[in-house]
């Protein structure tokens, strides 16, 4: 495995593992128990969204894990002109302090309490920890003639020659494939890619849990369920 790209929420890495491993991981990431709102009751509501679409936007915050527990309280009471944002929630730490909720006019008001519930994004995406993706990484055959092209759009791709063509490495998180394809059609030219087994794969947490641990918890879920078939069988 190599790290092509490290943030605080988001690593992109490559590494030769099956297609069918990949997704299977992917899905199970939506198998992580999540905290989130999950009930809402509205006391007073004058802003200009209905009360549902409130509770909605409400439920899509992401909290920090460690600030709160299922079951736990979430106030709301806000009564100054402008927009409502996450910060003003008071109960557990929103991951995004600057989310807004809806707005209020001079002399509206809101007022709410929420409660926050354990769930799990394959119930309600509002329980998902993140997100994941992953291609194939590709060699792309292309006109010598368009390596100034590649080189000046796409400069932290390794590009080789031969003969009278290039080579273009698509493995980086960016994918240029298709950006490759629609340039030498553009100039009369055909494109062919070579696909690899190596995988591109793009982790992306929402927050509430940090990327690592939100993946190898998503390949310990897939593992208990994967022995308990083991078991079954």
């Amino acid at each position: 495995m190599k790290i092509i790209e490290k943030k605080d929420n988001e690593i992109v890495f490559s590494a030769e593992i099956g297609n069918e491993l990949a997704n299977a991981i992917r899905r199970y990431m939506n198998n992580i128990p999540i905290l989130a709102i999950d009930e809402v009751e509205i006391e007073k509501n004058d802003s200009p969204l209905y009360d549902e679409t409130v509770a909605h936007r409400l439920g899509l915050v992401p909290f920090e894990m460690a600030s709160g527990k299922e079951g736990a309280k979430i106030k709301l009471n806000a009564d100054k002109e402008g927009i409502v944002y996450s910060k003003e929630l008071k109960g557990m730490k929103p991951v995004y302090d600057s989310m807004p909720i809806t707005s209020l006019n001079k002399n509206q008001e809101l007022k709410l309490t929420a409660t926050v519930s354990l769930g799990m994004g394959k119930d309600h995406s509002k329980f998902s920890p993140g997100i994941m993706n992953f291609r194939n990484s590709a060699e792309v055959t292309m006109d010598k003639g368009l390596m100034d092209n590649v080189k000046k759009i796409f400069p932290d791709n390794e590009v080789s020659e031969r003969g009278n063509n290039i080579i273009v490495k698509d493995n980086l998180k960016r994918e240029i494939l298709d950006f490759c394809e629609g340039l030498s059609s553009m100039n009369g030219k055909k494109a062919e890619a070579k696909f690899n087994d190596e995988l591109i794969v793009s982790l992306e947490s929402f927050g509430q849990i940090g990327v690592r641990p939100m993946f190898k918890k998503a390949i310990e879920e897939l593992k208990k369920n994967l022995s308990k078939v083991s078991k079954s069988i």
